[in-house]
């Protein structure tokens, strides 16, 4: 399939996981892509290995999109290397870090996973709309946990989450006139490394079991839904988040 044949995407986060899959899965829609990463370089290595293996190009850019002046360097890089458009855009970078309670959390984490996962969405949006025209998609990873709250010890999590929601509706309005859509996707149990770290896995077989697909999604399936709200078959959607969690949860 080329549905994104010669079109740029930036896609936050790239070096493993739910990151990995979407830059690879982009990258086989013939977009070229820029993988940004922070701490693992060598998945970021990966994710271009497993581009350049599809005869696409790709660059990893190692910043700290929680960081202003990194994200202009990824915004440098990616003009350096691809031109100054960019045509799709997937706010991805996030994490959970640690659960904690109320009493337990102190102002430093609550600046780590605010920074982290929303902050890095505002700018990193504020940097690359600059780039785009019309056609141009930004797709946002939200979380059911926006609209359910999370799980235990998750409070700054889910309200990050619940930020990058309203956001990408705000965003869809501020720049669908420029002919940009905006849209979140929101994951439920998705098998990933974030809940090897921090799902037991009782937990894990329970939340499955209550699906009514009976599994847990995969980052493919997750990378597919990023991929068809980049491309022109949806043209008219925007301003949603959409979930996609197997039905465990529903809007």
């Amino acid at each position: 399939m080329s549905r994104l044949k010669g079109k740029v995407a930036v896609v936050t986060g790239g070096s493993r996981d739910i990151g990995q899959a979407i830059a690879v899965k982009l990258a086989k829609e013939g977009a070229k892509v820029v993988v940004n990463y922070y701490n693992t370089k060598s998945g970021a290595s990966d994710t271009v290995a497993k581009i350049e293996a599809l005869g696409q190009d790709a660059i990893a850019v190692k910043a700290d999109v929680s960081k202003l002046e990194d994200i202009q360097y990824l915004k440098s890089k990616t003009i350096e290397k691809f031109g100054d458009r960019v045509d799709v855009l997937v706010n991805n970078a996030g994490g959970l870090f640690a659960r904690k309670t109320l009493q337990e959390f102190d102002e430093a984490f609550y600046d780590m996973v605010m920074n982290v996962n929303f902050k890095s969405t505002v700018f990193v949006s504020q940097a690359f709309a600059a780039l785009m025209v019309k056609g141009a998609s930004i797709i946002n990873l939200s979380s059911q946990a926006a609209r359910d709250g999370g799980g235990g010890g998750s409070a700054l999590y889910a309200s990050s989450k619940g930020s990058v929601t309203t956001f990408s509706r705000a965003m869809a309005k501020e720049l669908g006139p420029k002919g940009i859509r905006v849209n979140a996707i929101c994951p439920g149990l998705i098998r990933t490394k974030f809940h090897d770290d921090f799902t037991k896995d009782e937990i894990r077989a329970k939340v499955a079991a209550s699906t009514p697909l009976r599994k847990e999604g995969s980052a493919d399936e997750v990378a597919d839904l990023v991929a068809y709200l980049a491309s022109d078959e949806a043209s008219f959607v925007t301003g949603n988040n959409i979930d996609i969690n197997g039905g465990l949860a529903f809007s």
